[in-house]
């Protein structure tokens, strides 16, 4: 073997390692750019020292990309120009075109494409096995990495981009959202858990008076009635407390618990007769109604309360709101034995949906999976009026939001069935 062709494999080895080095390089930059520090931040609870090696890389991005990128921009630049000079030496001047076309096609198809082709398909795994490098990586070139990122930061100071660089256009609980939303789409989160999960994130965003139950559908007594006769609507009452109020409905005087009616009646000889109800009631309790449902299950969870009358600025009645109103709109519909059917939704043979004008928009998107907007109104009802600008006659039909309206009944001003069907 001459030394021409000696040196020429050894040539190509070189250059078959730096192809390798720019391989790794390209595949790990992928890798550590799709990976999730939060699946990361799981590995290392369950032991993995690689994953916090990982989640350190993360945490210094900036140096970590500056490392990747002058890495692999020396050894391509070093592969092209070692290939060059075996070329020139080969085919004289038009060497620089073949070594052009081929180091073209080496690092482009095994150097870039394929590496991050497996790091998109593998990110956690590549991330992985590339940490333990990378670090070695990025300690060595530390000092060229910041001076790069000085020289990098300083050129968006003056050209004014780095403030704009800094915001985020998306806060993270609406990330968090896009993120379920995504694995829903893919299959990977079921209908029930995403809706789950976004009630959760939800909570903030949704005050009480559009969960509550109206004052028009609160079930109330008069105190100023017969023991026997209240004790006689407590247990035909589908709920436990019951607001109580005397001389005016709007007048709540306390809230009437049926465990507290069952210890008087067990401990008085008399019986109900003998009980005063207003006595065994408990204070009401008043939230505003613009009060956000986190706030309002802290509140629950701090006063060891489950029960709260909802008002509005002026101090007025506008509905009730529970513990478990809240936690509906985490977990969906909570019925137990005594609970009446629920005739909100209805589902028809022709595949139409017959709903309660007071059916909440949220409960209707989260069953139907649908999208109709709930910033004007809450209610289905509420929509209705809120598009059409008119209290709609019976049978009359409107169509909006890609679905169509048909009112089927209606008590005075009142919105009471509706018709439900997909526009085409």
């Amino acid at each position: 073997m001459d030394g021409f062709t000696a040196g020429l494999i050894w040539t190509a080895g070189l250059i078959f390692f730096l192809l390798v080095l720019s391989a790794f390089l390209s595949g790990s930059e992928t890798a550590l750019t799709a990976t999730s520090k939060a699946r990361m931040l799981h590995l290392q609870q369950e032991g993995k020292r690689r994953a916090r090696w990982v989640i350190v890389l993360l945490e210094q991005k900036e140096r970590l990309l500056g490392a990747i990128l002058l890495g692999n921009n020396l050894v391509n630049i070093m592969a092209s120009a070692l290939a060059t000079r075996v070329f020139l030496e080969m085919f004289g001047e038009t060497g620089v075109v073949y070594a052009t076309l081929m180091m073209t096609a080496l690092v482009v198809i095994f150097a870039e494409v394929l590496p991050k082709t497996y790091a998109i398909l593998a990110p956690d795994a590549t991330a992985l096995r590339a940490a333990g490098p990378l670090r070695v990586l990025v300690f060595v070139l530390a000092p060229i990495t910041i001076a790069l990122a000085f020289i990098s930061r300083t050129i968006l100071r003056i050209t004014g981009l780095a403030k704009s660089a800094s915001l985020s256009l998306v806060p993270a609980h609406a990330e968090i959202r896009g993120a379920i939303d995504l694995h829903h789409q893919e299959g990977a989160v079921h209908k029930g858990d995403r809706d789950m999960l976004g009630g959760i994130l939800d909570l903030v965003d949704t005050q009480v008076e559009e969960i509550m139950i109206h004052r028009n559908a609160m079930e109330t007594i008069d105190v100023s009635q017969p023991s026997d006769e209240i004790v006689k609507q407590v247990l035909a009452s589908p709920y436990t407390r019951i607001p109580l109020w005397r001389d005016d409905p709007e007048n709540i005087i306390g809230v009437l618990h049926a465990k507290d009616l069952l210890r008087a009646l067990a401990t008085n000889p008399v019986g109900a007769a003998g009980i005063d109800i207003a006595n065994i009631a408990i204070a009401p309790w008043f939230v505003p109604e613009t009060t956000s449902l986190s706030e309002q299950l802290n509140a629950f969870r701090t006063r060891k309360a489950h029960f709260a009358l909802v008002v509005d600025e002026y101090g007025a009645i506008m509905g009730i709101v529970t513990m478990e109103d809240i936690l509906e709109e985490i977990v969906g519909s909570i019925d137990d034995e005594h609970d009446r059917p629920d005739t909100m939704l209805r589902r028809k043979p022709d595949g139409t949906l017959e709903v309660a004008g007071a059916l909440s928009i949220r409960d209707l998107n989260r069953e139907m999976g649908w999208s109709l907007p709930d910033s004007e109104a809450s209610s289905v009802a509420g929509l209705i009026i809120h598009e059409a600008r008119v209290i709609p006659e019976i049978g009359q039909v409107f169509e909006f939001h890609g679905a169509r309206f048909r009112i089927i009944s209606r008590q005075q001003n009142r919105i009471l069935q509706v018709r439900i069907t997909k526009a085409d």
